[in-house]
């Protein structure tokens, strides 16, 4: 017998046997057991991740004539008939080479005959969305109205290619990418099968190429497998994957992140040895990966599933820089893996990138900044930066005169939700100056007027915005409302009584309530006033509901009953 790929030789012949899934085979299994089953359905999602295999399992389990856990018992006669490559019940369509309107026609005078051994005749059309629209078309009435003993199933990885009127007559099933784990679960079992010795590493290795796709996992195994006759070890598969040298690679990403010099000198080294740039940049991005899990993760050894030397080398380097710095050179060789598809001079980008990593105080991104910031905190911590001291024999500096200045104070919490902000208050402060023979620069403390007790024409004036300021500032729960509320008030002096009054009982109400009156108190005591009061200027009108009811209906013919 020929030899037979991984993906082809361990495809499950069983619902047990397929990796994850579990929504989908559980529907699948329920609906055999019941003999509740659509006669259109819709497999959609990545490659590899097992759309064909539960196609055709499913197609031989609804013929099953024993299923067992609604999967196909592969004993009885119709099992063995199924199992035959020519059997005429089980019709697999490649509508990538067969689109045309023409096939569809075929197709739909063929499914009027019955099947041959089984129960169903099934129709499997992978990668249905390559049909034309007059395809489409054609196949419309039949896939919505089969015979009984017809039953479709189209798999696709492109979904949104298909027309809406095709997809409401079918059973949609969403497939998943593959987690890591369930991979190396399903190499082990093949490696294990074939009596091939491993390392774990080996496998993780394997399973991260794989992309959560259980047909290139194998596929990578495959090769891998047939590289060394010997055990299995992560060097071979970093081998077969044309990956760059694993400690080197640390190195440059290190030497990134610390902004070392040498970083565009171990990069010239890989790209002199011939490495194509897209692997080396993918590379990057995966140790860069790495450094970043082991920073933030405590179970981070287990997580990246790397030899112990090789994560070592990776934790001294998340070590050594913090998350602002690695969250950006992991974004520059983002951008940098989507451009090279288009560059001219790849090599040129990817140095680019190197570079730009390395400084950076030439990138005004947000992390890029706070990662400057965070080193320069550190260096001061560590004391490599110093203040610089004032020298004793600098002439002395002279008092400077009284001026004005402007003091703004910063808006409180509420100010963000609520009202606008005023002007800043202008108030005469003095500032001197002086310096004493080898004594530092010493500032005197700016004297703070105190409140006035007694009302005067200085606090009358503007008398209203102090108010409000004063309010804001006491910045407690529920000021912000009261703010906005005290915001609608008009105000006057009746000789030396600040009187607040509205027209909206509403605003009234929100200024007299009892927990906001103390508030308003101690705002306008803040400002020199202790004698005010509260009014409403309105008319609040509490109408009869009968008497309104009349009153918005007078024009009408209104029966009173008893």
């Amino acid at each position: 017998m020929a030899y037979l790929a991984f993906y082809r030789l361990f495809r499950p012949t069983t619902f047990d046997k397929v990796v994850r899934q579990e929504h989908i085979v559980k529907i699948l299994t329920n609906q055999i057991e019941t003999g509740k089953t659509g006669h259109a359905y819709l497999f959609c999602g990545p490659r590899g991740t097992g759309k064909t295999s539960v196609a055709k399992i499913f197609a031989r389990a609804v013929n099953c004539e024993r299923p067992v856990n609604g999967s196909p018992c592969g004993e009885c006669p119709t099992c063995k008939a199924l199992a035959d490559p020519s059997n005429l019940d089980i019709v697999e369509i490649d509508a990538a080479s067969n689109n045309g309107v023409d096939q569809m026609r075929d197709l739909r005078e063929k499914v009027q005959y019955p099947p041959v051994a089984g129960k169903y005749k099934v129709y499997i059309v992978d990668e249905v969305h390559m049909l034309t629209d007059s395809a489409f078309n054609a196949m419309l009435k039949t896939l919505e109205e089969p015979p009984r003993h017809a039953i479709f199933i189209l798999a696709t990885t492109e979904p949104h290619k298909l027309p809406a009127t095709i997809l409401s007559r079918c059973m949609r099933f969403d497939f998943k990418l593959l987690p890591e784990e369930d991979l190396v679960s399903l190499l082990r079992s093949v490696l294990m099968q074939i009596g091939k010795d491993y390392e774990e590493e080996a496998l993780h290795a394997i399973a991260r190429a794989g992309a959560g796709s259980a047909r290139d996992t194998l596929s990578i195994a495959d090769t891998c497998v047939s590289y060394d006759r010997g055990k299995l070890t992560f060097d071979a598969v970093n081998a077969v994957l044309g990956n760059a040298d694993f400690t080197s690679t640390v190195n440059l990403v290190g030497a990134m992140l610390t902004s070392d010099q040498n970083a565009l000198s171990l990069a010239e080294q890989f790209l002199s040895e011939g490495k194509d740039v897209g692997v080396l940049c993918k590379d990057v991005l995966s140790v860069l990966n790495q450094v970043s899990i082991a920073k933030l993760c405590r179970e981070g050894r287990r997580l990246v599933g790397l030899p112990d030397h090789m994560y070592d080398l990776v934790k001294s380097v998340a070590d050594k820089t913090d998350g602002h710095k690695i969250l950006r050179t992991s974004e520059i060789f983002a951008e940098t893996e989507g451009s090279l598809r288009y560059a001219s001079s790849p090599r040129i980008l990817f140095e680019t990138a190197v570079v730009k990593a390395c400084m950076p105080e030439t990138d005004y991104n947000v992390d890029a900044l706070l990662s400057r910031i965070s080193a320069l905190e550190k260096k001061i911590a560590e004391g490599s930066v110093q203040a610089v001291a004032i020298s004793p024999e600098e002439p002395k500096r002279k008092e400077t005169p009284k001026r004005k200045i402007i003091e703004e104070e910063a808006p409180p919490e509420e100010f963000f939700s609520f009202g606008a902000y005023e002007e800043p208050v202008e108030r005469e402060v003095e500032r001197t100056v002086k310096r004493e023979e080898s004594i530092p620069v010493k500032r005197e403390e700016i004297p703070v007027k105190k409140e006035q007790t007694a009302v005067s024409q200085d606090v009358k004036n503007n008398a209203f915005g102090k108010f409000l300021r004063a309010l804001r500032r006491l910045n407690r729960g529920g000021t912000g409302v009261l703010v906005t509320m005290c915001t609608e008030l008009e105000s006057r002096f009746d000789g030396d009584t600040f009187v607040l009054y509205t027209d909206k009982e509403v605003v009234y109400g929100t200024a007299t309530r009892e927990d906001n009156a103390p508030l308003v108190k101690e705002a306008l005591g803040q400002i020199g006033i202790t004698d005010y009061r509260v009014e409403f200027s309105g008319q609040a009108v509490k109408k009869d509901p009968l008497a309104q009811f009349e009153e918005d209906f007078k024009d009408n013919n209104i029966i009173y009953k008893e």
